[in-house]
């Protein structure tokens, strides 16, 4: 419908017209939305690859981490982050549960085999801070188990940082209200319902319970040098874009900010814990 149709039906002095002149309003005004995030989003994928052909021909190790409670969209993000990328220069890690090999090794171990090599960048959906609040929460892990890791992870990450790695660390943050609706799709979705494992299903239930061990994990591991960035995931194409231009802002690569001119964070999206 075109505008001036719109301001037509508009003018009329009828309530249900005038609801129809609305719902039309919204929907362009989603479309427009919608355009100004598939071209933004394009940029901002530009400059990854920018990025990514920077740490391949300087020989980085680039590791990101996602984290988030169930339905936070972790996943997706990702999907975005290496949509265009050259898939011979990064890679997934998505670990499955321990084996019971792995259950008698030392904790960090299976996670450190898949530490980014010299010009590769690695994404982590989840890591080992599994253990920070999923194994607790779930009785997955002893109380001895859990205090040494918080123990550990903070001379762990700086170890890894001191060696060269570049860690960026995300906790996509949703609302009680935002899972329950999206755990509602993924049940009724042929395409999403093996999303929806049985430990999703207890998320609400437990809600408070990850909540202070959320906290917990935040207020031990959240250091200078390797802070965790809190990413507003309520929406999530805003937050898979605020994701990748916190990267882009974070690391200084050749030919900077030539396709995206702003590489700036909204400040009201994205936060670093405890500032």
């Amino acid at each position: 419908m075109k505008e001036e149709d719109i301001e037509y039906l508009q003018s009329i002095n009828d309530k249900r017209v005038q609801e129809i002149a609305k719902k039309e309003l919204d929907k362009q005004e989603k479309k427009r939305e919608k355009k100004v995030y598939k071209l933004e989003l394009k940029k901002a994928q530009i400059e990854l690859l920018k990025l990514q052909d920077w740490v391949y021909e300087n020989n980085k190790r680039v590791m990101i981490i996602f984290e988030g409670r169930d339905g936070a969209g972790k996943g997706s993000t990702i999907k975005r982050f290496i949509e265009h990328l050259n898939p011979r220069k990064f890679r997934i890690v998505a670990l499955s549960k321990p084996t019971k090999e792995e259950i008698g090794q030392f904790y960090f171990q299976k996670y450190f085999k898949h530490l980014p090599n010299e010009g590769e960048i690695v994404f982590f959906d989840r890591s080992w801070y599994n253990r920070a609040i999923v194994e607790p929460v779930f009785g997955f892990c002893n109380k001895e188990q859990y205090n040494e890791f918080m123990r550990l992870v903070p001379q762990v990450e700086d170890a890894l940082i001191r060696d060269g790695i570049i860690l960026i660390k995300f906790w996509l943050d949703i609302t009680k209200e935002t899972q329950k609706k999206r755990f509602e799709e993924r049940r009724d979705n042929p395409l999403k319902y093996w999303k929806l494992s049985p430990i999703d299903l207890k998320a609400q239930e437990l809600w408070d319970d990850i909540t202070k061990y959320q906290e917990k994990m935040f207020k031990k591991t959240s250091t200078e040098v390797s802070p965790w960035v809190i990413v507003d995931s309520n929406n999530q194409k805003s937050a898979r874009l605020q994701s990748i231009k916190y990267v882009l802002s974070s690391i200084d690569y050749s030919n900077k900010g030539t396709t995206l001119e702003k590489i700036e964070v909204d400040s009201n999206l994205v936060k670093i814990y405890g500032e």
